[in-house]
């Protein structure tokens, strides 16, 4: 079973976040400024530059519940992977078309995913540089030039603590961080070469077996202290935990670099990733699929991530746009009585009542109604379950205008006087 299946999405969201950006063209000077999220730089880096910081950490509060409780969990981030065109003298080229097709430098990236293992107190990692180099061909077989990826070196730790932390409850306070301890490159070329070095959009995600991970937003009255104390050092630490998995379960959690809601998730609306989850998808879809033609080639010239999100949006079909449009959820159906009774005395449509407007009102011009006889019209429920009166002022010249139109003042029952 895939404990953090429930997570995955949201989890992706925020590691794609700003990958690439309307109108996700690489020349576009937003798509030339990326990975603001979650971004672990190398140690020389930050602490010279005083930006992207060297480390990130989370704390969580976990209530076992049993001899089997343990948590698991993961470490995930993306590694820059640098894309290049090189001529057969090997001099970079800024872009190379072939057979129609347009070819880009570009920064990819591939998805990392770390164990985290909660019965070790450090677990080093480390990656290798690599490179690879594919020809580049004509139509007739002839080497125009060379599309090379290379990898940086990529290393850190994993450091994992837990201490007690409530008298009255089995109460855990676990701290998980991750350091980036790479070199960092070439110093000339500043934050461009420390992102080749970076763990980017980088997230964990814990699962609790056999107890509950506490929410620090909403925590119960035992933990309400620790978890305002955990609150305060995750602020530091630059990772927000919230709980992940279904509403009302305490087995997930998503600690991210963006701020979250409990249980988030993905709208069931969405048709795929935009990478720009602040923006509205129909809004961001319809600007996509205005793009012309030659900025649509540019940008499925950016990247194989970016040419999904441009085909995806060209062929959406008639329902997706539809769905796209807006959803309502939670609707309560708050269906009004036909009648309601007011000291004894029933109420109902063309009743005669006198209206009584409180002081609480925030609307000032119904204070002037006070006193006058008012015609009951419909009877309402508002979104708070209350009931009310829809009514039109029997000595308005407008009355039968406003009734025409199904323009009423409503008045809640403590602010009417009900007229035998």
């Amino acid at each position: 079973m895939n404990r953090f299946a429930r997570a995955s999405a949201v989890a992706d969201a925020v590691l794609f976040e700003g990958y690439a950006l309307y109108p996700y063209r690489a020349s576009s000077t937003k798509n030339q400024l990326r990975w603001q999220f979650g971004v672990v730089a190398p140690r020389p880096y930050s602490e010279r530059s005083g930006s992207d910081p060297w480390w990130i950490e989370t704390h969580c509060l976990f209530a076992p519940a049993g001899d089997g409780a343990r948590l698991e969990g993961k470490l995930r981030f993306l590694r820059l992977r640098r894309r290049r065109i090189l001529d057969l003298a090997g001099t970079d080229v800024p872009s190379l078309e072939v057979g129609g097709e347009l070819l880009l430098p570009w920064d990819e990236s591939e998805v990392v995913e770390l164990a985290l293992d909660f019965e070790r107190s450090e677990t080093p990692f480390s990656f290798s540089a690599d490179a690879t180099s594919e020809p580049v061909r004509d139509a007739s077989g002839r080497e125009l030039a060379r599309l090379v990826r290379r990898r940086e070196p990529l290393s850190g730790r994993i450091l994992i603590a837990s201490e007690p932390v409530s008298a009255e409850r089995a109460l855990t306070r676990v701290t998980v961080r991750v350091e980036n301890l790479s070199p960092e490159g070439d110093l000339a070329l500043g934050r461009d070469a420390a992102l080749t070095r970076a763990a980017l959009g980088a997230h964990f995600m814990i699962a609790a077996i056999e107890g509950e991970l506490l929410s620090l937003i909403d925590p119960p009255p035992f933990a309400e202290a620790a978890a305002k104390e955990a609150s305060r050092r995750c602020r530091t630490g630059g990772s927000w935990p919230v709980l992940a998995g279904e509403p009302g379960a305490g087995d997930l959690v998503l600690s991210a670099p963006i701020i979250l809601p409990d249980h988030p998730e993905v709208a069931p609306e969405s048709p795929g990733d935009l990478f720009d989850a602040t923006e509205i998808d129909e809004i961001l879809s319809l600007r996509t699929l205005m793009l012309t033609d030659e900025e649509k080639r540019q940008a499925r010239a950016t990247d194989q991530r970016v040419r999904q999100v441009i085909d995806r949006v060209d062929c959406l079909p008639e329902e997706s746009w539809s769905k796209l449009h807006g959803a309502i959820r939670g609707l309560r159906r708050l269906d009004p009585p036909p009648v309601v009774a007011v000291g004894g005395i029933t109420l109902v449509a063309g009743s005669q009542v006198r209206l009584k407007p409180g002081a609480r009102r925030t609307d000032a011009q119904d204070l002037f109604l006070a006193g006058r006889i008012a015609t009951v019209r419909e009877i309402k429920r508002d979104v708070d379950g209350r009931d009310c009166l829809a009514v039109t002022i029997d000595d308005d010249p407008a009355a039968e205008l406003h009734l025409w139109h199904g323009r009423f003042h409503y008045f809640y029952l403590d602010e009417i006087e009900p007229i035998a």
